[in-house]
């Protein structure tokens, strides 16, 4: 790969905004400072742009194997490349589930073939499979998923005492879906006896209400503070359960964190009537007062990481009646310009942005040299344009699936280039043919 020397680019990184050259060696970032010539480089002038650290999603749905109709590492990578995400966690309700050591490092294989991004995977709880967890080394991959509530791909863990038992013995981060099952099962019920099949979708947030959310969650933190356990509650929807985490000791300190989610940050309710089913999530998309008290708790540390829960289904999949349409939807490549478009209405800086996409998952999950522009650091960047607007259409989607929920939405920034360990995936709406993607590794003592 060489040197890449990016010249007079604005670097948004650690609380800071700055003008700074940025010099590139093959896989690492040499160099940064206020003005740096190198003959042999190859020179980017940035003059203008903004230079932030690769994003890290901690939480997608590539859907292989077993569901590639849907998308697969390699169509899905491409699109996270393509939004600015250089690494990704994917999660373990494939088919076959990555239940077992086994079916973890065969995903990791297939990822080390096809993933144009960089890679690792969670390994996924159950009733049945407290031996296998122990025996998973603590720096072997992201950590551990606990469905508990059922979501796409069944895999509801609903005994307590297995779910005690895995908070007991495991030191990695585990991460969980937390929805009530009894709730939700009589709530559909009586919608269902109501309607039949064809509830209308403006139900699904009464269905998959915000009870069912905050008995889920508030027990299993309850548990892990009880244990002891490291704890990250995935995709927060409600208002009411930003008041179950905590703002007064730093990242590094919390053992109980937590994450949110893109749709529920840009969509409400009142959403449904016009987007139907393709904005059919679990947890539902629920009032604008959640909308609200999610970027409350977001803005003042209570949640630590924004995430896109990437999840691609096909739209005959999505255009099917209530009961039969799956809950999910594809993010990855517009996640960094709707966030974007925050800062651009003045609620979001740019440097909490990038702690929340890009520092805090490097910190939270402990991955080694990455989330951060800092000399010696993999060279994972995004070169963003904050003025140059696009329009999201089918001809500009790179998801397998072919759509997006933000389809005719005006972004007003543009991400121009995509570096992944040093080299450039994506420039100006065209993906490299090479891949430089690298398994993630962690940093747990």
């Amino acid at each position: 790969m060489g040197r890449v020397l990016i010249k007079n680019v604005n670097i948004v990184n650690e609380n800071r905004v700055y003008e700074s050259d940025v010099l590139l060696e093959d896989e690492i970032i040499l160099r940064i400072a206020p003005s740096i010539n190198d003959a042999n480089a190859k020179v980017i002038d940035a003059a203008g742009k903004f230079l932030l650290p690769g994003l890290i999603d901690d939480q997608v749905h590539f859907r292989e194997p077993g569901l590639t109709h849907k998308g697969d590492i390699a169509s899905e990578s491409r699109a996270a490349v393509a939004g600015g995400i250089t690494s990704f966690m994917e999660q373990p309700n494939t088919n076959p589930q990555t239940t077992t050591i086994e079916k973890l490092e065969e995903k990791f294989a297939r990822a080390a073939e096809t993933s144009f991004a960089n890679y690792s995977f969670l390994f996924g709880g159950t009733n049945d499979n407290l031996e296998e967890i122990k025996r998973l080394d603590k720096n072997a991959c992201s950590g551990i998923k606990l469905f508990l509530g059922s979501s796409t791909g069944n895999m509801l863990v609903d005994n307590e005492v297995v779910i005690e038992n895995i908070f007991r013995n495991t030191e990695m981060v585990i991460s969980a879906h937390c929805e009530d099952e009894t709730t939700i099962k009589r709530n559909l019920a009586e919608y269902r006896e109501k309607y039949g099949d064809d509830i209308p979708i403006k139900c699904h947030p009464l269905i998959r209400s915000a009870e069912a959310c905050y008995l889920s969650s508030s027990k299993a933190i309850a548990l892990a503070k009880k244990t002891g356990a490291r704890f990250h509650v995935f995709h927060l929807s409600t208002g009411i359960e930003t008041d179950l985490f905590r703002n007064d000791i730093p990242l590094t300190q919390k053992k109980i964190t937590a994450e949110v989610c893109i749709h529920h940050l840009w969509f409400s309710d009142a959403h449904y009537d016009a987007k139907g089913t393709l904005i059919k999530w679990n947890p539902a998309v629920k009032s604008a007062g959640d909308r609200s008290k999610l970027w409350e708790a977001l803005l003042d540390d209570r949640i630590d990481v924004i995430a896109t829960d990437h999840a691609p289904h096909t739209l005959e999949e999505k255009n099917n009646v209530y009961t039969q349409a799956p809950s999910g939807g594809p993010l990855v490549q517009h996640a960094l310009p709707a966030m974007l478009q925050k800062y651009h209405e003045q609620v979001l800086s740019l440097e909490k942005l990038v702690e929340k996409m890009c520092h805090n998952p490097a910190v939270l999950f402990d991955i080694d040299k990455r989330g951060f522009i800092r000399e010696g650091y993999y060279a994972d960047l995004v070169l963003v344009d904050l003025d140059d607007p696009w329009k999201v259409a089918k001809e500009n989607i790179a998801y397998k699936c072919g759509w997006s929920p933000f389809e005719e939405t005006v972004f007003t920034s543009k991400i121009t280039h995509t570096f992944v360990n040093g080299h450039l995936a994506y420039e100006h709406g065209e993906f490299s043919k090479q891949r430089n993607a690298k398994r993630l590794t962690f940093n747990r003592s």
